[in-house]
């Protein structure tokens, strides 16, 4: 009689050499998309941007020096930018919190009305296509483990992952920077001594324009689209601020 060695079963989770693996081990991976980072660092940047250069405009339309026209400036980056990452974080916090408290809701339904949550499952099992009796079973395993099923009902009826939650740290430190980058960006030509309004302007135009193609590459959108519609977006503010401004200077000239 042939003796069969008994399969080991983590054979099956490690690929033979040469032979394939998972897709995202071959083929993609994929971006965090948990409102983390990204996020955070796109708005602050955008931000920056129209908010300085929309400043800046507003400012040198109503004909101040250029000393106070870059003290506006920097008093506008700073202020903007703890303002931003003081609202990231709150956001974040009080976002995370929520699931937290969500969370805790699950757990005390899980607790009192076992079966209920077990047959809530089911449902969405056969939603996802499982026939009825794996869904029951697959449902039942499941439900052996308080906190797994805790989690797969809260990202099931939540669209959100309890256990990949964003860092209000990192959400609040990204914006700042980006915020203050873009910021910095249409105050340069006057920190190097120019007193043209109009160069300001177009180092804010060119900063919108890398931003929005930036923002696009993330997204695998055209960088050209992108580009062109943050600039479209940005210049409608740098004009209606301008306007503004002029028409205040004008009032008390």
């Amino acid at each position: 009689m042939t003796h069969i060695e008994p399969r080991d079963p983590q054979a099956s989770a490690v690929p033979a050499e040469g032979a394939p693996g998972l897709p995202h081990d071959i083929d993609h991976t994929h971006a965090d998309v948990s409102g983390g980072w990204l996020r955070a660092a796109t708005f602050g940047a955008m931000d920056g941007l129209v908010t300085n250069t929309s400043l800046i405009a507003g400012v040198g339309g109503a004909g101040v020096s250029t000393h106070t026209l870059v003290l506006s400036g920097i008093a506008g980056l700073v202020a903007g930018a703890f303002s931003m990452a003081l609202g990231e974080f709150t956001s974040v916090s009080t976002q995370n919190e929520q699931i937290d408290a969500e969370v805790t809701t699950e757990r005390a339904a899980f607790t009192k009305y076992p079966e209920a949550e077990q047959a809530e499952l089911v449902g969405m099992l056969t939603d996802m296509g499982m026939s009825t009796e794996t869904a029951t079973v697959a449902a039942r395993e499941i439900h052996t483990d308080a906190d797994r099923a805790v989690d797969l009902h809260i990202s099931r009826e939540l669209g959100v992952d309890p256990t990949e939650k964003p860092s209000p740290w990192v959400a609040a430190g990204s914006s700042f920077v980006l915020f203050s980058i873009g910021a910095i960006i249409p105050l340069v030509p006057f920190l190097l001594g120019s007193d043209v309004l109009a160069l300001g302007l177009a180092f804010g135009a060119v900063g919108l324009m890398i931003a929005g193609a930036l923002a696009a590459h993330f997204t695998s959108r055209s960088t050209v689209v992108g580009a062109l519609r943050q600039l479209l977006f940005g210049s409608l503010a740098v004009a209606a601020t301008y306007a503004v401004g002029s028409l205040i200077g004008v009032g008390t000239a």
